[in-house]
């Protein structure tokens, strides 16, 4: 047996482990570890608790307390139940629970559903893989008090994670988060888990939650002639392995698509994402076999949605007929335009109206809304924040439409979280109302540039992982703030906003002000040319991310080309000057 010095916090972690109420197969696993000497794997899966993100409790499947097993899910669920009974004390509480094709994602949800159960709580538990966003629906729709969803998104095969809901069907938000944690906290035992469940407070749900999701979707359909005479619109979707499988394809044809041509290698539901290297839409090789099949068939439209299928990706032609992928922002101010245009044409607009979306996310989105009169809110990286603001403004205004660049959009009031089923019935369905008047959906972009100037973004994450790599992370932050750039792009910088102290500096008067959002660690860096840069560390993954967005005036549709290629020269200039690039 080998000796090894573990750091004090992760040797107490792990004699936690290997002297508590855990199974046996979890000790010799950990004894494994420490008799190979594998300090490394030993301080990742140790060295702290998982804790709730922007994306809720997310990691690798393992053992360990800084992993995702049964145990740290369970003591998730105990701590959630705890706040509960003491906040709705006298009441049947009731959750919903769901999951995707994630290995182990249908054990992790019956788990829950029974500790949640043992603890009183009423569970309706869907059958079967579902979205994301058909839980929020549904917590809604039920009148739940919570909800959880087992799903890790578009992380890699090797994770899982928990996405924990409050009774709007939005992702917990401060201050419940935090209470939530804090009941977390408390558990000093696993022994505290209550697994004795109780099978009469678990009602099964499925095909009718179905058809009333689906029905609210094709509400929000706005045109319906244009779909009528454009049915046959030839559209190639993928689920890659997950849960859009099951909903895309039926909100499709509610819609009135008939020609949907699945990708039926990816149909398959399988935890282990095989056709793909990450079952991400945003990554182009995750797009690949969609792709390949758009050619073949000559499609109007590319869609394929990641595992919980709240994320959608596109791809359209442009004008030498090429397939060509739009990224998260492009998507989301097509998107946005189209619900907000499709209303001023119908006078439906009368200031009441509003759209959301995160200071990460194209600052087209804020023109396009000004434009037409209608209010636009900025909220902290993370869809939770966006369901949080329409919560907050229930009674006051009607959402329209909004989203974030990382691929996630909503629209319509229906749930409080991204939802890619509504997004690609509506992106069908402005891409067929664009081919009814003899346009395309790249020609829409064009217009949108040319009206409201080119704005061009880049994202790059650098991955740290483990111990070391968030130690990594932190420093970069740390330079950043303490030693900020004076120029990027040969551009000054003007304003400096900082969302852990929530100021904003004037870099020019030397004037602060405060930022009325929570504090969150975000820095973002505006230079005199309208060039934006923030800086923040993933909530969800060991990333540190840096989104740039640049723009100027498209003068002319022959002018795209060379507009697009001096964005990009100055985008590559900028995330140098920061060292990201």
């Amino acid at each position: 047996m080998s000796t090894i010095t573990l750091e004090p916090t992760v040797q107490k972690n792990v004699d936690h482990w290997l002297n508590g109420a855990y199974d046996d197969a979890s000790k010799a696993e950990i004894q494994s570890l420490i008799n190979n000497g594998n300090v490394n794997a030993l301080t990742d899966a140790f060295y702290k608790d998982l804790e709730f993100g922007t994306g809720g409790l997310r990691g690798i499947m393992g053992v360990g307390s800084n992993r995702v097993n049964k145990y740290t899910l369970g003591v998730a669920t105990q701590g959630f139940s705890n706040y509960l009974n003491k906040t709705y004390d006298g009441q049947q509480i009731k959750v919903a629970i769901a999951h995707d094709s994630r290995n182990n994602s249908a054990l992790f949800a019956r788990m829950t559903a029974e500790v949640f159960s043992a603890n009183g709580i009423y569970v309706y538990f869907f059958e079967a893989l579902r979205p994301t966003p058909e839980l929020s629906f549904a917590i809604r729709e039920l009148g739940c008090q919570g909800g959880v969803m087992l799903t890790a998104s578009h992380n890699p095969k090797e994770y899982n994670g928990y996405k924990a809901y409050g009774a709007d069907g939005g992702q917990l938000v401060s201050p419940t988060d935090i209470a939530v944690l804090a009941e977390v906290r408390k558990i000093e035992s696993v022994s505290e888990i209550n697994f004795d469940k109780k099978e009469h407070f678990i009602e099964t749900i499925g095909e009718e939650m179905d058809r009333k999701y689906i029905a609210a979707l094709k509400k929000l359909s706005i045109s319906p002639e244009a779909i009528a005479r454009q049915k046959d619109l030839k559209i190639v979707f993928s689920p890659i392995h997950g849960t859009g499988g099951v909903s895309v394809p039926p909100a499709l044809k509610a819609f009135g698509f008939e020609n949907v041509i699945t990708v039926e290698e990816q149909m398959t539901i399988d935890g282990n994402f095989p056709t793909v290297v990450y079952p991400n839409p945003e990554e182009k090789e995750a797009m690949t076999m969609a792709l390949n099949k758009a050619k073949e068939v000559d499609a109007d439209l590319i869609m394929a949605t990641d595992p919980d299928a709240d994320r959608v990706g596109i791809a359209v032609k442009n004008n030498h007929n090429e397939f060509v992928l739009l990224n998260g922002n492009q998507a989301a101010c097509l998107l946005v335009h189209y619900v907000l245009s499709a209303h001023e044409k119908a006078g439906k607009l009368d200031g009441s109206q509003y759209t959301v979306k995160t200071v990460v996310t194209s600052y087209m989105i804020d023109k396009i809304s000004a434009s037409k009169g209608v209010d636009c809110y900025n909220t902290l990286t993370g869809f939770k924040y966006i369901g949080q603001l329409m919560t907050r403004m229930e009674g006051k205004g009607t959402f329209l439409a909004g989203g974030e660049e990382s691929y996630g959009y909503l629209v319509g009031e229906h749930a409080r979280d991204k939802d890619a089923v509504v997004s690609c019935a509506m992106i069908a369905e402005m891409t067929a109302y664009h081919k009814d008047r003899g346009s395309s959906l790249f020609d829409a972009l064009i217009d949108l540039y040319l009206e409201y100037g080119f704005y061009k973004e880049k994202l790059i994450a650098i991955k740290k992982e483990g111990k070391a790599g968030a130690e990594e992370i932190k420093a970069m932050l740390k330079k950043l703030r303490n030693d900020p750039p004076t120029t990027l792009g040969g551009s000054k910088v003007v304003t400096i906003k900082d969302y852990q102290s929530s100021k904003s500096k004037d870099m020019v008067t030397g004037e602060t002000t405060e930022i009325d959002l929570p504090s969150s660690n975000v820095l973002q860096f505006f230079t005199e040319d309208g060039s934006i840069v923030s800086a923040r560390p993933s909530g969800t993954e060991p990333k540190i991310k840096f989104y740039c967005s640049v723009n100027e005036p498209l003068a002319s549709r022959d002018a795209f080309k060379a507009t697009e290629d001096k964005l990009d020269a100055k985008l590559t200039t900028i995330l140098s000057d920061l060292g990201a690039g």
